[in-house]
């Protein structure tokens, strides 16, 4: 044969890494995108909620308590158009027989919306003074995209900044989660006897317990004078404390299975520590459970402690979370008045169909060799 007909087909010497087939495969899912790209919103929002914030988000104002969400115009009340959105001032009237208060826009003035300006003052990161803002108003106006509550605060710069918390304790309870349901399952599994069995015997006693009202002892336990980083990192430990059983119950059936399969065998053989075992070997083979489970523990958590601080023994202020903007909620004629103050909902529901729909897409990916 001719050497130079002897060719290579070089792309087939290259071997995709673990992390670049689950990348191509996750790709693939287009809710899955969605998903994180809703997460990465969330938390930008999070992050930078001065940023987008019109209005001091910390600033009270109770002669603008309870100002309904403005409408966004391109179109005046002469039928031109303009090429800036701009927005209407509200003004409220009073029904001297039902004393209900009526909005209506004052059509007499518009105010363009800008982007891009320097307002009001605060630190980015905490550290970095500024001024700048994503949206602003023309002076003489404000915007309120979702309204104000009974203290006067723009709703909208309210919700972003309480997805810090809310966002941040879930992912920090589910975390411990996630460390000791997964360690704890390996170990049940791989070790066996006595040590599967109490180990085992302790998820069966902790599941007993109905996580609610659990949930409403432990959070009311916590003092009320207590700081607010303490406030968090109890909380935080009390949700992962009993969300973790269901990951060991999980993991322990996966390492069942896996344990005396022909890899598992020869490391042993070869003289490998139980350590080396259990987190090089078993914990990795492990992974796409734990990733199922750690996507339904981050959306239930962010419910929970929604539901905890909406009835009061949850996140209090000075802290501020999307379950304690609902505590606004409570009284039926003010909902009935201002249905706009269940804004913060919309931003819970965002969070768990996002977490949902990017952990569907990585329970997928994280097993690339599986087929479709």
């Amino acid at each position: 044969m001719n050497p130079n007909e002897l060719s290579f087909d070089t792309s087939l010497t290259h071997h995709e890494s673990y992390f670049e087939l689950v990348w191509r495969r996750f790709r693939r899912s287009p809710i899955s995108i969605l998903g994180g790209l809703m997460v990465l919103m969330l938390a930008c929002l999070s992050i930078f909620a001065e940023f987008f914030s019109p209005h001091d988000i910390s600033k009270v104002d109770l002669n603008g308590a309870f100002i309904p969400p403005q409408r966004i115009h391109f179109i005046d009340k002469e039928g031109k158009f303009h090429l800036m959105p701009f927005v209407y001032n509200l003004e409220h009237t009073l029904d001297p027989k039902t004393f209900q208060v009526f909005w209506a826009e004052n059509t007499k003035k518009a105010y363009s919306l800008k982007f891009f300006v320097n307002s009001w003052s605060y630190e980015l990161f905490g550290f970095i003074p500024t001024n700048l803002h994503l949206i602003g108003v023309e002076e003489g106006g404000f915007f309120y995209m979702l309204g104000t509550d009974k203290m006067g605060r723009d709703l909208w710069g309210k919700a972003c900044e309480a997805g810090r918390i809310s966002l941040s304790m879930s992912l920090f309870g589910t975390i411990i989660s996630i460390a000791v349901g997964s360690v704890l399952g390996v170990a049940s599994g791989y070790y066996g006897g006595a040590i599967d069995n109490a180990l085992q015997r302790f998820v069966e006693f902790v599941n007993a317990f109905p996580q609610l009202p659990l949930w409403m002892a432990l959070a009311a336990l916590v003092p009320k004078t207590a700081d607010s980083f303490s406030v968090f990192v109890v909380m935080s430990c009390i949700f992962a404390m009993l969300s973790w059983t269901t990951l060991a119950r999980e993991v322990r059936g996966k390492v069942l299975s896996l344990r005396e399969t022909d890899f598992i065998l020869a490391a042993k053989e070869m003289g490998a520590s139980d350590a080396r075992i259990i987190f090089r070997h078993l914990y990795p083979n492990t992974l796409s459970h734990v990733i199922v489970i750690l996507t339904l523990t981050v959306p239930s958590v962010i419910l929970a402690e929604s539901f905890l601080s909406y009835l009061g023994i949850g996140i209090q202020e000075p802290l501020i979370s999307w379950g304690l903007m609902m505590r606004n909620a409570q009284d039926i004629q003010t909902l009935g008045q201002h249905s706009w103050i269940l804004a913060p909902v919309g931003f819970i529901i965002l969070a768990v169909l996002g977490f949902n729909f990017l952990g569907d897409g990585l329970r997928d990916a994280a097993d690339p060799y599986a087929t479709r």
